[in-house]
């Protein structure tokens, strides 16, 4: 039996930029984080027969991969050389299409099992990439490979991301006391709303393509602000990492009309009355859990939303990355 955990993250600043539509032609640039909420799978061997159990939030059992409705689990299988006789079953500490990228977390703790199941090495790098070939170029999906690349390594963690599709993982300069500040004044909610990323993404990556000035402009800008929260960040500078959260929120809401709403602009609003500094909807857009940086003014922040009825999830970070708990 192998159980491996994979962090899931939030992006502190220039996500989006690693979509290939953009990246391919000006190269992209993101800072983000892993926290202490897993996504965790198990494999075992079925000793009695070839058949392949999924158990997820619905269950298959099929006698052959090709039969596996799971796209995710399929294509590692697939690309693994996996046929038959394994039991999957996965589990996590936060809802599927929350914004934390799951589904990239999801994809690197089931490569890593597999090929800890047939002692194969593969290194973390080979591991991120190995997923960005099952959603991107298999399945297709409109996504870069942030989520993917720190399910990987964890930590807080910048990817420049290549005109040609490369990543260069540089892990960010963080002191320890910046690291537990950043961790007091990160409020997380949960705002009950739950989106494909995909269908956000694709508004963004079609504009993208098509070589749209506004959105380009956006992402250009967004861009530049990933870079200046690192440099915050690493300064130590947290009231100016907050109001970079701000502007980069104000120019994303302006790439996809899916990217916002009535609901999430009154609440990002109220969080600003009650003396959040800025905040940011996680991954694409459209719902899941927001994020505010606040400094003297969180008590009156979380009372606020409370009463709106979104919930709050504490957090830390975390600086392993996917990791096998168990094998035996």
């Amino acid at each position: 039996m192998i159980i491996t955990r994979t962090p899931v993250r939030v992006p502190l600043g220039g996500g989006g930029t690693d979509l290939p539509s953009y990246a391919s032609r000006h190269g992209g640039f993101l800072v983000s984080a892993s926290i202490d909420k897993y996504v965790f799978v198990t494999v075992n061997r079925r000793s009695l027969d070839r058949l392949i159990r999924a158990s997820y939030s619905d269950t298959e059992i099929v006698e052959s991969l090709e039969k596996l409705r799971h796209p995710l689990v399929r294509e590692a299988l697939r690309l693994t050389g996996i046929d038959g006789g394994l039991e999957i079953t996965s589990i996590a500490d936060v809802p599927a299409n929350c914004g934390l990228g799951t589904s990239g977390s999801f994809t690197v703790g089931l490569l890593h099992a597999l090929h800890t199941l047939k002692r194969d090495h593969i290194s973390t790098y080979g591991l991120a990439e190995e997923a960005c070939h099952i959603e991107i170029d298999v399945l297709g999906e409109p996504i870069g490979k942030h989520d993917q690349y720190l399910g990987a390594f964890g930590g807080i963690t910048c990817l420049e991301v290549q005109r040609d599709g490369s990543v260069t993982v540089i892990p960010a300069r963080v002191h320890t006391h910046v690291v537990e500040e950043l961790e007091r004044n990160i409020l997380l909610f949960y705002t009950g709303l739950t989106r494909r990323a995909s269908d956000i993404l694709a508004d963004q990556n079609r504009a993208a393509t098509e070589n749209d000035g506004r959105v380009i402009d956006g992402l250009h800008r967004i861009k530049d602000i990933g870079r200046e929260v690192l440099q915050a960040i690493e300064a130590g500078k947290l009231r100016r990492f907050g109001e970079l959260l701000h502007e980069h929120w104000e120019t994303k809401r302006h790439l996809s009309p899916r990217i916002s709403g009535d609901h999430i602009d009154r609440w990002y609003d109220m969080a600003r009355a009650n003396g959040a500094i800025g905040g940011k909807i996680m991954g694409a857009g459209g719902g899941g859990f927001f994020m505010f940086y606040c400094e003297d003014s969180k008590e009156r922040v979380r009372a606020a939303l409370a009463e709106e009825g979104l919930v709050e999830m504490r957090f830390r970070f975390e600086f392993e990355g996917c990791k096998v708990l168990v094998n035996f």
